[in-house]
């Protein structure tokens, strides 16, 4: 029988809890959407809130098939909200946004990664946060990341600009800066013009260039999902790998003392402790005032 829960007065039908969705932790769904909703709600919902979402669906765990989706489903619910998002096929596109905790169990049901844009809502295009992607390729880890992350971190300062670190979830570094609305196109030159002086002043290290025979041995410091039509695993999110891990935010002490992979990598069940520790560590992303803007030189 197909149990079915009333959230915040709206009635949700929840599908094969008992499902392991992640064989090498034995992970079930109904585990999934416990992380949900008795854990990363508060703050996954403050990074989700406004802004239009991507899912990629992997609904027969990570070793099944995997695919993005960005129009709402067949059988969405009317109380979903959705948002207009232009698009150059299809003038009419609307995405969901998670406005709720009821809307973000109902997306959890359908067993997803959440990713978002960096803008809201009503103002596409006009991002509000900065974001680098750093990406190593092998023998590179999160251990390289994490020297490239500094780096990043003092010359955005010398910009007048905050960065705020999270784990991919996957083998990277997500680099997050709030910003005062600027268009994407300029956020993304200006990010593009950081990971070019990044390769110059570690040319052994890091590469801006995302072709693949570049790429071992280095970090790519990746400016494009600053683009307007781009999307970053949103925070809290659970991600399709072998096991439960999460894109979780991190302290600047772990990142500058990280010494092993080992050290950044988080699961589900990690995340209780840590948020009861430290809170939301990206909170000041969604505090008003809290953005600065690029250099008019960039």
């Amino acid at each position: 029988m197909t149990p079915i829960t009333e959230v915040e007065g709206r009635r949700l039908t929840l599908s094969n809890l008992d499902k392991v969705l992640y064989p090498a932790t034995g992970t079930t769904k109904g585990e999934v959407l416990h992380y949900y909703a008795a854990t990363a709600a508060d703050a996954l919902l403050a990074h989700l809130r406004e802004r239009p979402v991507s899912f990629l669906r992997y609904p027969d765990g990570p070793d099944g098939q995997r695919f993005f989706a960005k129009n709402p489903p067949p059988g969405t619910p009317s109380w979903v909200r959705t948002a207009p998002v232009p698009h150059h096929e299809n003038e009419g596109a609307r995405q969901i946004v998670v406005a709720d905790l009821a809307s973000l169990m109902w997306a959890a049901n359908l067993v997803v990664e959440f990713h978002t844009p960096q803008w809201r809502a009503g103002t596409p295009g006009l991002a509000d946060r900065l974001v680098f992607d750093l990406d190593p390729g092998e023998p590179a880890s999160v251990v390289e990341c994490c020297e490239v992350a500094r780096w990043l971190r003092e010359r955005l300062a010398a910009d007048g600009l905050e960065a705020f670190g999270k784990t991919s979830g996957s083998k990277g570094l997500h680099l997050l800066v709030p910003l005062e609305p600027t268009a994407s196109g300029r956020v993304s030159a200006y990010a593009k013009g950081l990971a070019v002086q990044a390769e110059l002043e570690l040319p052994d290290l890091v590469v801006h260039r995302m072709k693949r025979t570049l790429r071992p041995g280095k970090v790519l410091v990746d400016f494009s999902q600053n683009a307007a039509a781009k999307t970053t695993a949103t925070p809290y999110t659970l991600r399709a790998r072998s096991e439960p891990t999460v894109s979780a935010p991190v302290t600047w002490a772990e990142i500058e003392e990280c010494r092993s992979p080992g050290e950044l990598v988080f699961l589900a069940g990690d995340m209780a402790e840590r948020l009861g520790r430290y809170g939301d560590l990206l909170g000041p992303l969604n505090e008003p005032g809290r953005g600065r803007p690029i250099p008019d030189t960039a």
